[in-house]
């Protein structure tokens, strides 16, 4: 673009009486050049600027007139206020960059992602932020190879901003500490319970009393072919078998989310249900089930699920975060977590076919 303006104008002043200038296009081109190129280029730039101001003055044998001189200051110190503003672009873009590496760290310190095989399953983990260029906000979740077998939460921090950050901090560490110490999934659950309490005990205003957090805990025991779940206020997560069925498990009895203890007056008490060889288990938050389309229609994981097949469960996010997007039309209004375990089948192949998450109709 800016060599395009500089000869444009060139063109301009030879095809226009002398009344007519082309210094405006002179002076926008290091403009231009200003924060989309280097310093170098800015600076090649402004010179080639200046000497077509300067060449196209003395052919008009006007190069002393007092009104080409102006223009030529002009463009002059337009150059150098280019460079200026090149440098100012260049010293923020550096800062930008290292504020992205600190956010990039920050987040797999707070919620790394998990090993793509533990304990024999297979995982994937995935993180849709709504905010552009934002890493973390109040969705979590962990896995943990415990004792006790493979145990993992998946969660929704009321609230935005830094304080759902710590919230998510608080919970993380909790589980972590709870799945190898807890001998129980509903004790795993107590602990995060008390940890928030503890949380919201130092917060003030609103969120000291309404401060919660949505979430599912599983356990999937070294033995056997089953998965135990307590649900406390959260989505339920959907089990997808290896034939193409789907099974949302929904709680038993439904719970309040953590942080609510004190309203509630029944203890946890965790679902068992069957977790066969080639089944994978789908844990996601609200900003999934939630997200709407152009005509304000939500996202309905099961039905756009059923009857798919994945070779794993990170091609099953992959496609799920494309068919969401294509949904939304690529707007989001809340975060979105994602977490898929496989118990891979016997003998089963490394790969198998890939349907599309909504197979396609008749035309028409």
């Amino acid at each position: 673009m800016p060599p395009l303006i500089i000869v444009g104008g060139v063109f301009f002043d030879l095809a226009t009486p002398p009344a007519y200038t082309a210094a405006p296009l002179f002076s926008a081109a290091p403009l231009v050049a200003a924060p989309f190129f280097s310093r170098l280029t800015t600076l090649l730039t402004g010179i080639a600027a200046i000497l077509a101001s300067v060449g196209l003055h003395a052919y008009n044998d006007t190069l002393s007139d007092v009104p080409s001189l102006t223009e030529t200051l002009t463009v002059v110190t337009v150059s150098a206020l280019a460079m200026l503003i090149n440098l100012v672009v260049r010293r923020s873009g550096e800062r930008l960059a290292s504020a992205r590496v600190i956010a990039e760290a920050a987040q797999r310190a707070v919620l790394p992602m998990p090993a793509e095989r533990i304990a024999g399953l297979q995982c994937a983990a995935r993180y849709e932020a709504a905010q552009a260029d934002a890493f973390i906000g109040g969705d979590l979740f962990a896995v943990q190879d415990s004792p006790h077998g493979v145990r993992l939460v998946v969660g929704d921090v009321r609230g935005k901003g830094m304080d759902a950050v710590e919230a998510v901090a608080v919970v993380i560490g909790a589980f972590r500490e709870a799945a190898e110490q807890e001998a129980t999934l509903e004790g795993v659950a107590q602990r995060l319970e008390r940890a928030l309490t503890r949380e919201g005990a130092r917060r003030e205003g609103l969120d000291a009393f309404e401060g919660f957090t949505t979430a599912v805990l599983a356990e999937i025991p070294r033995e056997g072919e089953s998965v135990r779940l307590v649900n406390r206020g959260h989505p339920p997560p959907l089990l997808l078998f290896g034939d193409g069925r789907l099974e949302t498990i929904e709680p038993t009895e439904p719970a309040l989310p953590l942080g609510m203890g004190e309203l509630s007056v029944w203890p946890d008490r965790a679902d068992e249900r069957a977790y066969p060889p080639g089944a994978t288990l789908l844990f996601f938050t609200d900003g999934l089930s939630e997200a709407r389309d152009a005509y304000g229609v939500f996202y309905d994981p099961a039905a756009r699920l059923a009857g798919a097949v994945f070779p794993g469960p990170q091609e099953l996010l992959d496609a799920l975060v494309d068919d969401v997007r294509r949904h939304t039309g690529g707007r989001s209004t809340d975060d979105m977590a994602l977490l898929a375990v496989s118990r891979p089948a016997a003998g089963a192949p490394e790969r198998r076919r890939t349907m599309p998450v909504v197979p396609p109709g008749p035309a028409g």
